[in-house]
């Protein structure tokens, strides 16, 4: 297995993954938007993992200077359980920690404890935090009109 950065050939794979993986209905999240958003902003912070020239993983790492997050951490289902996850996450964490990044955030549904596992073998704890969010109003962005 390779893990290596995001190519604008992985495109259609990367759709297909997510699309299978999460299924967000939110338009927010569709994969095309996500992608073009992410490559516009740190774009050496996606990786994909390749196995047997199939694309079969992916994570997004973003670091503000004060905190880094993980985003969009799948793999493909038939490929899980092979450590794919564990080392996407390790070259994402180790990219953040060469930033100067000293804490990781994520956020997981509360209703995937699996995942909740997976991420406490990784040394992740739930913190007690409220999660909260905003869709901005076209109005409040720069340049609306």
């Amino acid at each position: 297995m390779e893990i290596r950065p995001y190519l604008d050939s992985d495109h259609d794979a990367v759709v297909r993954l997510w699309t299978d993986v999460f299924a967000y209905p939110q338009p927010r999240n569709a994969p095309e938007k996500v992608i073009r958003d992410k490559l516009s902003v740190q774009r050496d912070l996606f990786f994909v993992a390749i196995a047997n020239d199939i694309l079969v993983g992916t994570v997004m790492g973003g670091y503000d200077g004060h905190r880094g997050w993980i985003y969009s951490l799948a793999v493909r289902v038939d490929f899980r359980a092979r450590g794919i996850g564990a080392a996407l996450m390790n070259r994402v964490e180790r990219e953040l920690a060469a930033r100067g990044c000293s804490k990781i955030n994520l956020q997981v549904v509360g209703s995937n404890s699996s995942a909740v596992a997976f991420y406490k073998k990784l040394g992740y704890a739930v913190e007690d935090r409220i999660s909260m969010g905003k869709e901005p109003s076209t109005d409040s962005l720069p340049n609306a009109k």
